[in-house]
């Protein structure tokens, strides 16, 4: 099998688990790999907008389980389950923003430099990022990015993932900050994601035919 074999192959073998075994566990290898490949993921201007909580404590399951409804099958059988949260309002000056251009990128920042004032017209005026909920929706995209690769990732070690926007935002938001797992007025949940082992067999996929979504443009 050549590798764009490969690549299709690991497309078909992604699939959206309803029903894990809860006996299979994920290994301390594979597991890093997945959260090195998140670690790894592109964003809009390489800010990383994001954090990854894995929750392992059964209390903090039982108190999202019932306004998490999308993530039941996760809760119940899936060896790692994920919560990831999406910046609050990065902008230009933002904390975020500073930390990143400083301590990641090892670079100067300045609110007065070219691209300090170039990443503020991209917000204001490119992408109309003028609220709080806009600034949020951005950030939230980037994490979907990440989220993407990890469950690829997954798939390239033949584990199985479910992607879950199954949740009432606020309650589970709510609760999980009450519990200390984050500031709220910095970080906002965005989605959650389970891995682990399926416990059933995967449906071929039924997608749109290539005709329908692509279009060369000459």
């Amino acid at each position: 099998m050549d590798k764009n074999e490969e690549i299709i192959k690991t497309a078909h073998r992604r699939y959206a688990t309803k029903k894990f075994n809860p006996n299979k566990k994920i290994s301390d290898k594979d597991w890093n790999t997945i959260m090195e490949v998140a670690r790894l993921s592109p964003s809009s201007f390489g800010f990383s907008p994001w954090k990854f909580l894995l929750i392992e404590n059964d209390d903090i399951k039982k108190a999202i389980y019932n306004d998490a409804w999308g993530a039941q099958n996760s809760l119940d059988g899936a060896s790692h389950f994920v919560v990831v949260l999406a910046r609050k309002n990065v902008t230009a000056t933002s904390e975020q923003v500073q930390h990143i251009t400083e301590a990641v990128q090892d670079h100067t920042f300045s609110p007065d430099s070219a691209f300090t004032k170039k990443f503020t017209d991209f917000q204001e005026n490119d992408f109309d990022l003028n609220s709080e909920r806009t600034l949020f929706d951005w950030a939230s995209k980037q994490t979907y990015i990440a989220v993407a690769n990890m469950m690829t990732a997954a798939a390239e070690l033949d584990l199985d993932s479910c992607p879950i926007e199954g949740f009432n935002r606020k309650k589970v938001n709510d609760t999980l900050a009450s519990k200390g797992l984050f500031d709220p007025e910095k970080w906002e949940v965005s989605l959650m994601a389970g891995f682990g082992y399926r416990d059933q067999d995967i449906t071929p996929k039924k997608r749109q035919p290539m005709e329908e979504i692509y279009k060369v443009v000459k």
